[in-house]
C-alpha cells in the first residue's frame, strides 16, 4: 500500500476525525467510536488500518515529547488518549470481524461442498483443534444464515434447512443438559461412566431431560449397557438434523465435563484421572457409533457413509485434543476407566481413525494409547505395529517421553510373546534414553520392564535362584522411583512383578505381601488390567500354600475379568482352575460354592454363572 492510496488517506482521515471530535468534547462514549469504525472500516483491511494508527501514534507521541511548545504538547497528550480509545475499540472491531469472517468462511465451505462431504465441512468448524472453531453464539448465527440462503436446488436447500435445524436443536438440548452436567456425581471417588442398572450415572440423568429423541435414545441405550455400535446399527431413521443435534450435544457434554474435571482445585490428581476417563469414554462412544452406522441396513447409502465418516472424524478430533494434555496416559491401559459390558470390544474400533491421520506428534500419542490396549486384547502383531509406528513418529517429532514409552510397551509385548531377550533389549534401550533425557517416569517403567523380563527369562532358562537377584534389584529400583514420583501405575507394575518373581521362586508368603500392595496401587491408579493380573498371581501363590479356597476365588475372578477385557491372559487362570479341579475332584464344586458370596459381590450372578462356560471353553480349546 502506498502512502497516497485512497484507502490509506480515508483511514487517516477517519482517525483524525475521531481525535478532533474527542478533543471538542463531541465523543461522549467508547460506543460512538466503535460505531464509527463499524461504518467505515472494511473487512480484510486490518493491516492498512493498523499502519495508519501506528503512524498517527508515532507523530503524536513526538509532539507530546517536544517541550518547546507547551500548548501543542498538551494537545498531543490529549490526542494520545483519544488514540488509545481508538486502539481499544479497533481491537473490539477486529474480534467481532474475525467472528463474522469465521461464519462467512463456514457458510461458504458448507454451501460449496458436495452433498456427501457437507457434514464433514460443517464438523470442521466444531473441531476444537480448528483455529476458526465456532462458539455457540456463532453457531446460532450460522444456523440463521443457512436458513436464509437463496438456493434454487430443492435437495441442497433441504440439506441447508436440516443443518440449520440440527444446529438449533443441538444448542437447545445442550441448554437443557447444562444444569445436569455433573449432578449425577454423588461420590467424587467414583470415577467413570459404568455401573449397574439402577445406580446413578450420567446416561440415566441426561436421558430424563427435555432433549431431542435421538440423543435421548442413545443415552437410554448406554444406561442399559447397550453398545453405541448396536444402538447405531439398529436406528431405522436418523435425519441429518438429528445427527447434527447429537454431535453438538455429545461434543458440548465432553467439553463441559473435561473443563469441570480439569478445574477440580481441591484434587488435581482426581481431576486428571476423571479427565482421562471422560476423553476415553467419548472416544469409545464415537468410534462405536461409526462402527454401528457402517453396519446399518436401514439407512440409505448416503447417510450410512457420511454418518460413519463423520463419527470417525469426531473420534479423531477428540483424541487429538486428549493427546495434547500433559496427563495423557503414555503407560497403562484404557480399561482403567471403563466398567460395563458395552465397552468390551470398543478399543478395536479406535484403530480406524488413525488411517485418516497424518504422521504427527498427536498421532504418535494416540497410537501409543491404542497399542497398549491392543496388547491386552490381542492380536499382538497389530499392537507391535502400532507401537513401532508410534515410536518412529515420536522420534521424528522429538517427543522423547513418547518414544521411551513405546520402547517400554514393546518390551511388555516381548514378555507376552515369550521373546524375553527382545523384551530385555527394548527395556534396556528405554532405560538408557530415559536417563539421558531425565524422563523419570520412563526410567521407572524401564526398570520395571527390565526386571520383569529378566524374571521370565530366568524362569525359561531354569536358572538358579541367585540369577533372580539382579532382576529383583531392577524391580526394587523401579519401585523406589515410582514411589518417589507418586506414579501409581508404575508402582502397581513393580509390585505385581515382584510378587510374580517370588511366586516363581516358590516364596509364596513373600509374594503375597507384594501382590497385596500391587492390588492397592492398581486400585488407586484405576488400572483394571494390572488388578486382574494381580489376582492371577494371587491364585498361584495361594495354590502353593495349598489354600485352595482362596486360590479358586482369585483364579475365578482373574479369569472372568481378563476374559471380559478381551485379554487372552484369562487362559492362565483357567488352566490353574482346571488343575485344581483335577486335584480336588468332586470337592471342587463345594470349594467354588464356598466362595460364591465373594464372587457374587465382585462380578454378580451372571459373572458367576459364566465361569463354568469359560472353563468348558478352555478345556475344549486346549
Amino acid at each position: 500500500m502506498s502512502e497516497t492510496s485512497p484507502l490509506h488517506d480515508r483511514y487517516l482521515e477517519l482517525i483524525d476525525q475521531i481525535v478532533q471530535l474527542t478533543l471538542k468534547g463531541n465523543i461522549r462514549s467508547k460506543e460512538q467510536v466503535y460505531q464509527m469504525l463499524l461504518q467505515e472500516a472494511e473487512p480484510g483491511t486490518g493491516e492498512d488500518f493498523e499502519q495508519c494508527l501506528r503512524d498517527r501514534f508515532t507523530t503524536t507521541q513526538q509532539q507530546a515529547d517536544d517541550p518547546k511548545n507547551e500548548a501543542k504538547q498538551a494537545k498531543a497528550t490529549r490526542s494520545l488518549r483519544a488514540l488509545q480509545t481508538i486502539r481499544g475499540e479497533w481491537d473490539r472491531w477486529q474480534t467481532q470481524n474475525r467472528s463474522r469472517e469465521a461464519i462467512v468462511s463456514a457458510l461458504h465451505q458448507i454451501t460449496q461442498a458436495e452433498s456427501a462431504q457437507r457434514l464433514l465441512a460443517f464438523l470442521k468448524f466444531t473441531d476444537p483443534n480448528h483455529p476458526q472453531k465456532l462458539a455457540p453464539e456463532q453457531l446460532k448465527q450460522l444456523a440463521a444464515t443457512l436458513r436464509q440462503q437463496p438456493i434454487s436446488d430443492p435437495a441442497t436447500k433441504e440439506e441447508m434447512q436440516q443443518l440449520a435445524e440440527g444446529i438449533a436443536r443441538g444448542l437447545e438440548s445442550w441448554q437443557h443438559l447444562q444444569g445436569h452436567l455433573v449432578s449425577w456425581i454423588y461420590d467424587p471417588d467414583q470415577l467413570g461412566f459404568g455401573g449397574a442398572l439402577g445406580q446413578n450415572n450420567p446416561w440415566a440423568t441426561w436421558a430424563k431431560q427435555p432433549i431431542g429423541a435421538v440423543p435421548k435414545s442413545l443415552f437410554q441405550a448406554l444406561y442399559e449397557q447397550q453398545s453405541g455400535s448396536d444402538w447405531a446399527a439398529s436406528q431405522t431413521e436418523v435425519t441429518l438434523a438429528a445427527w447434527v443435534e447429537l454431535a453438538i450435544v455429545l461434543q458440548a457434554i465432553e467439553h463441559g465435563l473435561v473443563n469441570w474435571a480439569e478445574n477440580l482445585v481441591y484434587n488435581s490428581k482426581a481431576g486428571a484421572k476423571l479427565s482421562i476417563a471422560i476423553f476415553l469414554t467419548f472416544g469409545v462412544i464415537w468410534s462405536q457409533l461409526a462402527n454401528g452406522f457402517s453396519r446399518s441396513t436401514s439407512l440409505n447409502s448416503l447417510n450410512r457413509d457420511r454418518y460413519t465418516e463423520a463419527a470417525f472424524r469426531i473420534t479423531l478430533q477428540g483424541l487429538r485434543v486428549f493427546s495434547q494434555r500433559d496427563y495423557f496416559p503414555l503407560y497403562g491401559t484404557v480399561f482403567a476407566s471403563f466398567t460395563g459390558g458395552y465397552f468390551r470390544n470398543a478399543m478395536s474400533y479406535l484403530s480406524e481413525p488413525l488411517k485418516h491421520a497424518e504422521g504427527t506428534q498427536e498421532k504418535a500419542r494416540i497410537l501409543t494409547l491404542l497399542g497398549s490396549s491392543q496388547r491386552v486384547r490381542g492380536p499382538l502383531d497389530l499392537a507391535k505395529e502400532m507401537h513401532a509406528m508410534a515410536r518412529e513418529i515420536a522420534h521424528e517429532a522429538g517427543d522423547r517421553p513418547c518414544e521411551i514409552a513405546n520402547l517400554n510397551h514393546l518390551s511388555r509385548i516381548g514378555v507376552t510373546e515369550k521373546a524375553y531377550a527382545e523384551a530385555i533389549s527394548y527395556s534396556q534401550r528405554a532405560l538408557i534414553l530415559s536417563r539421558q533425557s531425565g524422563d523419570l517416569m520412563g526410567e521407572a517403567n524401564a526398570l520395571a520392564n527390565l526386571g520383569y523380563s529378566e524374571v521370565f527369562q530366568a524362569q525359561q532358562l531354569e536358572s538358579a535362584p541367585e540369577v533372580y537377584e539382579t532382576a529383583i534389584a531392577y524391580l526394587e529400583q523401579g519401585l523406589e522411583r515410582s514411589e518417589r514420583l507418586g506414579d501409581g501405575q508404575s508402582k502397581a507394575l513393580c509390585y505385581t512383578s515382584l510378587g510374580n518373581a517370588y511366586v516363581i521362586l516358590g516364596e509364596a508368603e513373600k509374594a503375597l505381601k507384594f501382590l497385596e500392595s500391587g492390588i492397592r496401587s492398581s486400585e488407586f491408579s484405576g488400572d483394571l488390567y494390572i488388578q486382574a493380573i494381580n489376582l492371577a498371581h494371587f491364585a498361584e501363590a495361594f495354590y502353593q500354600l495349598e489354600n485352595y479356597g482362596k486360590a479358586v476365588l482369585s483364579a475365578s475372578l482373574a479369569m472372568y475379568k481378563l476374559e471380559q477385557m478381551g485379554s487372552n491372559d484369562w487362559r492362565q487362570s483357567a488352566g490353574l482352575l482346571t488343575i485344581l479341579q483335577g486335584r480336588l475332584g468332586d470337592s471342587f464344586q463345594q470349594v467354588l460354592e464356598g466362595q460364591r458370596s465373594y464372587i457374587l459381590e465382585a462380578i454378580g450372578v451372571d459373572g458367576y454363572d459364566y465361569l463354568s462356560e469359560l472353563l468348558e471353553r478352555y478345556r475344549t480349546s486346549s
